[in-house]
């Protein structure tokens, strides 16, 4: 049964672990569901992993909208985030809350998630929270503010930063955040933001101290080998095994040996062949 909001407070308490994994496509949030994961992130790291962008930037609400409805059609019983693209948000509460609204109703996702932690975007948490959305913050390397950060680089890594991470952990959940999720920063980092919020904090490279851990499935599984974050662990590699197979059928096709007639195609009555033969014979 899909988890709630409440299941993930109740989590949180108890010390229970939340599974956070991304996904953006039917048949990956299928096999996500079998396996048992409590939470699913369409994160806009499709563009980079899915749609071949250099960049998070030119994902759009309607590339969205339309990845998140494939990953609900593959896992109906699980609880789905979607990310609010860059540019979706930033401009004003209305059309924050309009874009979050089409997010909800044309996907049904069960939450929608913005980055940073300025005062803006603290605004505008509050203002998609005030019409009854769920919303996920999200701080620390942020991929839609690398550019003020000079990349993708980590981040609180002093004492002045790793403060300021809290500051804005706290006026997050005081916006109406129903979690928050933390990226890319020291383990002491993530344990001091989640032993100070009431809400359920969830890590991705934040050490092993949040409520819950995130990981973008491509890296995981080995699919996307561009580059690999220090905070990734590979649990498989389909890369690899899409490569053997793909470079196999490759082989099979120009030497001839597949398709196997006796094998991969359809038959048909020895009385039907012979009739066919004659009535291809008139034609001749």
């Amino acid at each position: 049964m899909k988890k709630s909001i409440i299941n993930f407070r109740e989590m949180a308490e108890k010390k229970e672990k939340i599974v956070y994994i991304t996904g953006y496509d039917y048949l990956t949030a299928k096999y996500e569901e079998r396996a048992g994961v409590d939470m699913i992130l369409v994160g806009d790291s499709l563009g980079m992993v899915t749609l071949g962008y250099e960049t998070t930037f030119p994902v759009t609400m309607d590339d969205m909208i339309a990845h998140s409805s494939a990953v609900r059609r593959g896992a109906p019983n699980t609880f789905i985030v979607g990310d609010m693209p860059y540019m979706s948000y930033q401009i004003s509460n209305e059309e924050a809350v309009f874009n979050a609204g089409r997010f909800t109703k044309e996907s049904l996702v069960d939450a929608i998630k913005l980055e940073g932690g300025t005062d803006s975007v603290c605004q505008r948490i509050k203002a998609i929270s005030d019409v009854g959305i769920l919303v996920m913050g999200h701080i620390g390397l942020t991929p839609q503010f690398a550019a003020q950060m000079g990349g993708y680089k980590a981040q609180g890594k002093s004492a002045g930063a790793a403060m300021e991470l809290l500051r804005q952990a706290l006026a997050i959940e005081a916006a109406g955040a129903s979690f928050i999720l933390v990226e890319g920063v020291p383990a002491v980092v993530g344990k001091a933001i989640t032993e100070r919020l009431n809400i359920p904090v969830l890590g991705i490279g934040a050490g092993s101290f949040t409520d819950g851990q995130l990981l973008i499935y491509a890296d995981m599984v080995g699919y996307y080998d561009d580059f690999t974050p220090k905070f990734v662990k590979k649990y498989a590699n389909v890369g690899a095994e899409l490569l053997k197979g793909f470079t196999a059928f490759c082989d099979e096709v120009r030497n001839g040996a597949f398709p196997d007639d006796g094998v991969h195609t359809y038959v048909i009555a020895d009385e039907e062949a012979a009739e066919l033969e004659k009535l291809l014979a008139e034609i001749k």
